[in-house]
């Protein structure tokens, strides 16, 4: 609610937040139809909360309740990751200091950022509560039981590039998370603090868990399914939404007053929704084959 909140005061000509010199004022129809995507996105996860909890979300079809999940899975997990610990570099003193934070062009009030990140914290941490019963509820029989045989050659051939394009993935993110700047803007590369590497291990540890999930749906053999399903359910999300959704901010005129991300950048960011693509098949096809069994 305080972030619907936010996005229809904004959206209604509101500056509550935004501090004189913002860039934001100045953002014209890019940010406005950004602000009223966002505001239907989040506005959707009421629908969903209600498809959760009420006895007429069991017939719901099964597509039509899934994809949003997944988008929203991948899209709350890196904040849940990322956010406490900011938090916790904040706490500690190594977060960004005054100095630094004046000197900086107007953006949001810090307010708004903590008001935010704490509600998606809140709303990730209950949609998961939600909905892990009653995916057992409705599909619990998709995860009994062990991983079983081996799928097909064809998904084998995407879960291996699926693999080798999360570790590599994942060796880049850690690699800025301890100062590296390879395809990073100049910009960028000079912003490096320990808040921005708390972000970039979140994302490794999201693009590891889809290439380990993916791994363990064609090799773990006897191996638990409901582990390897969780790993690639929730690393294949939030690397393909995240990669998307950077690559889709990229694109247009940068809010924020910054440097646009470089072409490297923007190759990274297709990579990172490639490597989400690849494991969400395996995942797909593994499901599949659960049906049929």
């Amino acid at each position: 609610m305080p972030y619907l909140a936010l996005k229809a005061a904004w959206l209604s000509g509101s500056r509550i937040g935004i501090p004189d010199g913002s860039v934001l004022l100045e953002a014209g129809l890019f940010l406005t139809v950004a602000n009223a995507v966002t505001l239907a996105m989040d506005a959707a996860v009421i629908v969903l909360v209600l498809v959760l909890t009420r006895p007429w979300g069991l017939r719901t079809p099964a597509w039509m309740l899934t994809v949003p999940v997944f988008t929203a899975t991948g899209l709350l997990t890196p904040i849940l990751l990322g956010f406490p610990g900011q938090l916790l570099v904040r706490a500690l003193g190594f977060g960004i200091g005054p100095q630094e934070e004046a000197a900086r062009e107007p953006f949001l009030d810090s307010w708004v950022f903590i008001v935010v990140y704490t509600g998606f914290t809140v709303q990730g941490l209950a949609l998961a509560g939600l909905f892990v019963p009653y995916a057992r509820r409705r599909w619990g029989r998709r995860w009994q039981g062990v991983v079983g045989e081996r799928l097909p050659s064809p998904t084998g051939v995407v879960a291996a590039a699926a693999v080798l394009c999360a570790l590599a993935l994942g060796a880049l993110y850690l690699s800025w998370a301890f100062g590296g700047t390879a395809g990073l803007s100049a910009e960028r590369a000079e912003a490096y603090s320990a808040e921005s590497a708390v972000g970039s291990v979140a994302h490794a540890i999201c693009a590891l868990a889809a290439g380990v999930g993916t791994l363990l749906l064609t090799r773990g053999r006897t191996l638990r399914a409901r582990w390897p399903l969780g790993l690639t359910w929730v690393g294949a999300a939030a690397t393909l939404a995240w990669g998307a959704w950077m690559l889709i901010a990229s694109l247009g005129p940068q809010v924020d007053g910054g440097e646009a991300p470089s072409t490297a950048g923007q190759l990274i960011y297709a990579g990172q929704m490639i490597t989400g693509a690849l494991a969400t098949a395996v995942l797909t096809r593994f499901l599949i084959s659960r049906r049929a069994s």
